[in-house]
Parts: C-alpha cells; structure tokens; sequence
C-alpha cells in the first residue's frame, strides 16, 4: 500500500495495489473495453478516484493515461476530487425552483458550513446541485446517497440530514 495525499483530503488516501489488481485483472481481464466498469469499481473502493490508482490503471491496461483523465473528467458520475461519506444533490430543475429548492439548498450550506460542490471538513457530506433528479411532482427534491426526500422545506433539511452518520 502506498499513502498519497489528495488536493482537498484532509487525511492521505492509501492506495491498496493488490485490491486494484484484484479489480483489474481478475474482474475486468485487464481488457481496456471495460474501462468505465473499472472507474465504477475502483470509485466505490474510494469514492472518488485517486490520481494513483489512475496512473496505475493506465499502466495495467495499456491506455494513456490523458484518455483515462478524459473518461474520468467526461462523466459526471466520476469525481477526481474526495468526496465526502454522503452525497447530497439538491435538485434545482425548474419544478423543484419554483417550489423553493435555493432555499432548501441554502439551509443545507448553512447547516453543514460548505457551498456547493464543497466537502464538509469531517468528509461525512458532499453537496452538489443537479438540474433534475426525475421527480418533479415530489419537488423540491433532495437525495441523499440513493435516498429520495421530497416535498421538503428549509427547515426539514437539518433533521433529515441527522440520519446520515
């Protein structure tokens, strides 16, 4: 294992090379048509994608490692960036808008202390804001992780995020 700080981690990630080669090798066949399930798996060991497990990845299947930056950077379900133990998406498509998401948004930032896209220092949340989450009618919507919380308000944001330890 090799430790290797981050940008904006605030402890060194350890990159376990024998799990990558557990990923790489006897998951995926080192076969680099499989490129985006290998991101995918290495993202839910790490929950982002450390810059060395990506050199190391780059070096085990053959493909430069500007191509595997550009599928990393490409795909919004991708982050180069530690994120925190819970993602929060705030819906702000027009449904959720004007049914008072920014408010919603704004006591969550007040709340956890970060802006948009910032982690908390503990690395327990992430917030982000998305342009749809698929459920207008429950607008506003939040989802925490895979969790869908509609029709909430301002001031339910701070009990709902209580159940995320």
């Amino acid at each position: 294992m090799a430790e290797v700080g981050s940008p904006n981690s605030h402890q060194p990630v350890e990159i376990d090379y024998m799990e990558l080669d557990t990923i790489i090798e006897e998951q995926f066949n080192r076969d680099k048509e499989n490129l985006i399930m290998i991101l995918q798996a290495i993202q839910r060991k790490y929950n982002y994608l450390p810059q060395a497990s990506l050199i190391y990845l780059a070096e085990k299947i053959g493909v430069p490692i500007s191509k595997i930056f550009g599928v990393g950077t490409f795909y919004s379900t991708f982050s180069l960036e530690p994120r925190g133990k819970h993602i929060i998406s705030v819906c702000l498509g027009t449904a959720c808008h004007v049914r008072g998401a920014q408010r919603v948004r704004e006591s969550i930032q007040e709340t956890l202390n970060i802006e948009d896209g910032q982690t908390t220092e503990d690395m327990r949340f992430t917030l982000e804001s998305v342009r749809c989450l698929g459920c207008c009618s429950l607008g506003p919507v939040v989802r925490v992780n895979d969790d869908i919380h509609g029709r909430i308000t301002s001031d339910m944001t701070g009990k709902i995020l209580e159940n995320y330890n």
